[in-house]
C-alpha cells in the first residue's frame, strides 16, 4: 500500500499517492544549447520519461529555459545548485518545478522571494539534500554522542530538508516534494524511511552517484525497490554514469518488478537443471523480447504473470499461479498452460508461435 501523501500537479503530471509513480531523468546537454536539449528531451519522452530536469547554473542557461519549457513535451524542472537567484529566473521562465539544495540558500529573504514566486506561478519546489552537502561539524557531534554513522547521516539529511520545508510552508508553499539521497544504500534507506514517518510530503527516490550501469542499476534497484515495496516513493530517478536513456530503461524495469507500472507484466522463469529438455534460456529471452516489443508499440497485455518453465515439475506445477505459461515436457514438446491447467501440447518448432498468439489476444 502506498504511503499517503499530499497530492498536486507538476505541470501535466500528478505527484503523490493518488497518482502513478513517475520516472525522471536529467539532460546531459548544455542547457544553453537549446536545439540539442529539446531534441534530447523529446527522445527521453519517447522512452518513457515523465519529467525532465535541467541544470541552471549560468545566465545563458536561464535565458534558454523559457524556449525549452515551451517546446518540451514533458514538464521541466530546473536544477539550482550555485545561485538562489537562478531559481527566480527559472520560475519566471515557465519551469514546472525547481530543485533547490538546502545548503545553498542561507538568506531567508531570498528564500521568501523564491517561495512567493513559486506560489504565484504554480511551481513545485523539490527540496533535495544529499550526504555530500551536510555540515561535518554536525556529523561529528552526533558521532561523539554515540550514534552510528548511517543513523547520524540519515538524521542530518532529514533535519536539513525539514527546516527548509518548514520555512517554505511558512511562506505559503504547499507544492513541495523531498529527496534525501546518499550514495550509501543503508543511509538512503534510513533517511527515506525516517522522513516518510515525519511528513506527508511526496518523496523523490534515488541513490545518488550510483555508478556505471553494470553496478549502478543493481545498487539502485536494491535501494529504490526496497522503498517502493514499503509503499514509499512518488517519483524516481536511477542516477547512472551513462546516457539518460539508460536511466529510463532501468527505472521502468524497477517499477515493473515492484508491480507499479501501469502495463506491468511479471515474467517468471526457472533456472536450468538436468531435467530441462528444451533451449530454455533462448525461449525465456524470446518471451521477454516479445512482451517488450508489444508494450513499446502501445499494446496492453491482459496477462499479468507469465511463466517460462523448463519441465513439467515447475510448469505448470510450481508455476500454477501464473496467468499463462509455457514449459518443456519429457517428450520434447512444449506445453501451454493457463492457471495451472494444460491447454495444449505442441512440437517445439510450433509451440512458441501458438504462445505468442495467445499473449497478443
Amino acid at each position: 500500500m502506498r504511503r499517503q501523501t499530499r497530492n498536486f500537479h507538476l505541470g501535466s503530471k500528478g505527484i503523490g499517492s493518488a497518482h502513478p509513480v513517475t520516472i525522471q531523468s536529467m539532460c546531459n546537454t548544455r542547457t544553453a544549447d537549446i536545439d540539442r536539449t529539446v531534441a534530447q528531451i523529446s527522445r527521453l519522452a519517447q522512452c518513457g520519461c515523465d519529467i525532465i530536469r535541467l541544470s541552471a547554473d549560468s545566465a545563458a542557461d536561464s535565458a534558454a529555459l523559457k524556449t525549452i519549457c515551451a517546446a518540451s513535451p514533458i514538464p521541466v524542472i530546473a536544477d539550482i545548485q550555485f545561485s538562489g537567484e537562478s531559481a527566480l529566473g527559472a520560475i519566471e521562465s515557465g519551469c514546472a518545478g525547481i530543485r533547490v539544495n538546502p545548503g545553498i540558500i542561507h538568506d531567508p529573504g531570498l528564500l521568501e522571494r523564491i517561495a512567493r514566486a513559486a506560489v504565484l506561478n504554480g511551481c513545485v519546489i523539490r527540496v533535495g539534500a544529499n550526504a555530500g552537502s551536510l555540515k561535518l561539524h554536525q556529523l561529528e557531534k552526533l558521532l561523539a554522542s554515540g550514534m552510528e554513522k548511517s543513523e547520524a547521516l540519515a538524521q542530518l539529511l532529514c533535519d536539513a530538508v525539514s527546516e527548509q520545508c518548514r520555512l517554505l510552508e511558512k511562506f505559503g508553499v504547499e507544492k513541495i516534494k523531498v529527496a534525501v539521497k546518499s550514495s550509501d544504500i543503508a543511509v538512503t534507506l534510513k533517511a527515506y524511511r525516517r522522513f516518510a514517518g515525519m511528513s506527508d510530503l511526496p518523496l523523490h527516490l534515488g541513490l545518488t552517484e550510483a555508478g556505471t550501469p553494470e553496478k549502478g542499476i543493481l545498487r539502485s534497484a536494491v535501494a529504490i525497490g526496497s522503498l517502493l515495496t514499503d509503499g514509499i516513493g512518488d517519483t524516481v530517478r536511477v542516477s547512472l554514469t551513462a546516457e539518460p536513456e539508460a536511466e529510463i530503461a532501468a527505472a521502468k524495469k524497477i517499477l515493473d518488478a515492484c508491480g507499479l507500472s501501469g502495463n506491468a507484466v511479471e515474467v517468471i522463469s526457472c533456472p536450468t537443471c538436468g531435467r530441462t529438455e528444451i533451449d530454455l534460456i533462448s525461449l525465456a529471452q524470446k518471451v521477454e523480447n516479445l512482451i517488450a516489443t508489444l508494450q513499446n508499440s502501445g499494446k496492453v497485455i491482459r496477462w499479468r504473470k507469465v511463466a517460462v518453465m523448463g519441465c513439467p515439475v515447475n510448469g505448470p506445477g510450481e508455476a500454477r499461479n501464473a496467468d499463462i505459461g509455457i514449459a518443456g515436457s519429457r517428450n520434447g514438446q512444449l506445453i501451454i498452460f493457463q492457471k495451472g491447467e494444460v491447454t495444449g501440447a505442441y512440437p517445439e518448432s510450433e509451440g512458441f508461435e501458438v504462445f505468442a498468439a495467445l499473449l497478443q489476444e
